[in-house]
Formats: C-alpha cells, sequence, structure tokens
C-alpha cells in the first residue's frame, strides 16, 4: 500500500517537473489540476480507508497465522442492552472476543466494561466521546480523549490498555501523532460486516463469511440487535469451520495492557 510519504514524495517530485517543464514550454492547468486531485483522492481514501495503512499502521488481518483463528472484534460498547447479549453467546459457543468500548459508555456501565473482562474477553481503546468530528481534532486533543479513557479504565479494572481502534476507522497525521506519543497499537480490521447500515442480517452475514478465513479480524458493534442475530450466526459458521474466535491480542501474540 502507499503510505502518506511516498504520494507526499511523488505528489512534490511531480509538482517539481511541471513546474521546470513549465520554464521550456507552457504546461496545461488541467495536468496541474490531474496531479492536485490524484493527491487529494489518495489522501482521502488514505484516511477513510484503515486498510491502506495510509497514515500509520495498523493490524488488520494475519496472513502469517497457522492456526485455523479469526478474532471478532466489537466497537461502540459497552451497551446496557445488546452487549450482556454479545456475552452470552460468546459464552455459549466458547469463543472470545475483543471490545473497543467508548469512554463515555465505559463510565455510564462500569459494572458492564468489567464482566467483560471478567469472562476473559479483552478491551481496547475506542475514544472517549466518539464525535462525528473526531477526525478534525488535533494531537493535543486526539492525545486528551485517548488518555482520558485509558485512566477512566485503569481506574475501574487496573488494566493499562495499550491496543485502539479509530473513531470510524478514520486515521490523519494528527491521529498517527496522538498514538506515537501515547505508544497505543492501532487495530483495524480486513471483515467490515456494515452492521450498522441499511443491510438486513442475511446480507450482513453474507458480507462476513464470504470473506472470513484464517487469520481475519471482522468488524460488529453490540449496538443493535440485528448485530447480535448476525453475531449468532455467525459462531455457527465459524463452530462448522472449525474456526476460533479468539482476542486479537491472542492472534497476533501481542499485548492488550502494559
Amino acid at each position: 500500500m502507499l503510505t502518506r510519504k511516498t504520494v507526499n514524495t511523488i505528489f512534490l517530485l511531480g509538482l517539481a517537473v511541471f513546474v521546470s517543464l513549465s520554464f521550456f514550454k507552457p504546461i496545461s492547468w488541467p495536468a496541474f489540476a490531474l496531479l492536485m486531485a490524484s493527491w487529494f483522492l489518495l489522501t482521502l481514501g488514505g484516511s477513510f480507508f484503515i486498510r491502506w495503512n495510509y497514515h500509520m499502521t495498523s493490524l488488520n488481518s494475519n496472513n502469517e497465522i497457522n492456526k485455523p483463528q479469526v478474532a471478532i472484534t466489537f466497537d461502540d460498547g459497552p451497551h446496557p442492552e445488546y452487549t450482556p447479549k454479545a456475552l452470552s453467546l460468546l459464552e455459549k459457543y466458547n469463543a472470545k472476543a475483543t471490545f473497543f468500548c467508548i469512554g463515555k459508555n465505559i463510565e455510564k456501565h462500569p459494572e458492564l466494561f468489567k464482566e467483560i473482562i471478567r469472562q476473559g474477553h479483552s478491551v481496547g481503546n475506542h475514544t472517549f466521546s466518539h464525535a462525528n468530528t473526531f477526525g478534525f481534532f488535533g494531537t493535543e486533543k486526539v492525545m486528551e480523549e485517548l488518555t482520558l479513557t485509558n485512566k477512566l479504565v485503569e481506574g475501574i479494572s487496573g488494566l493499562k490498555m495499550a491496543l485502539y481502534r479509530p473513531a470510524f476507522g478514520v486515521t490523519n497525521p494528527s491521529i498517527a501523532r496522538a498514538v506515537k506519543k501515547l505508544g497505543l497499537k492501532t487495530i483495524g480490521w480486513n471483515v467490515r460486516s456494515l452492521d450498522t447500515t441499511f443491510r438486513n442480517e442475511d446480507q450482513v452475514l453474507k458480507r462476513i463469511t464470504s470473506r472470513t478465513q484464517n487469520g481475519a479480524i471482522i468488524l460488529l458493534h453490540d449496538t443493535s440487535a440485528k448485530s447480535i442475530a448476525v453475531l449468532e450466526r455467525l459462531l455457527v459458521f465459524l463452530e462448522e469451520r472449525k474456526l476460533q474466535s479468539v482476542t486479537v491480542d491472542q492472534m497476533f501474540q501481542i499485548r492488550a495492557y502494559e
């Protein structure tokens, strides 16, 4: 994948070539516009598609794994109605998952958050506010959000979280700097369920199962009845395929906590 540094270098070289050539022969404005548009579209795509590893490196799947394992992950909880249902299903099928929780939801439901940990699942930082404008926050504001959530979790559980998942999967230079300064490891995905969209249960399940293989990281949300219904059918699918759902840190052999 093209990184931001590589794309910026190519763009600047192209711009330098255009400027140099313009001294000998006029360069049409559409050529400059095309160069600028290409840079903008690549940067925009790199900000919204975490698998590109454009602004920062994320663990999106484990292609080198030699075990029949996948990692189910949940974003946006804990939710008082649906997280307990997810935990019940995971326990029924002897599956483990990673919950990337929003700080303000942890603050509202600390006992439920502790129950996630008690049942042997891993937890990670999914920002404090999950604000729609998070992608526009500066480095200091991003650090403030992540630090607030980590301190909250440490106070509740004694654990110092080391895993981070960007809100909406959005990355940019400010977020990259904040994550680096805090020493967090970013976790992405390679199977996006789109369970929060208009797609129905069958469509979401088909999307997941058609993309799931050893080493996959599956993105779900523990925030709706549809997602819980999909989870149950997914767990049956994994059981039939003899694929085990494990925590992200187990699949990558990394530390979930400092």
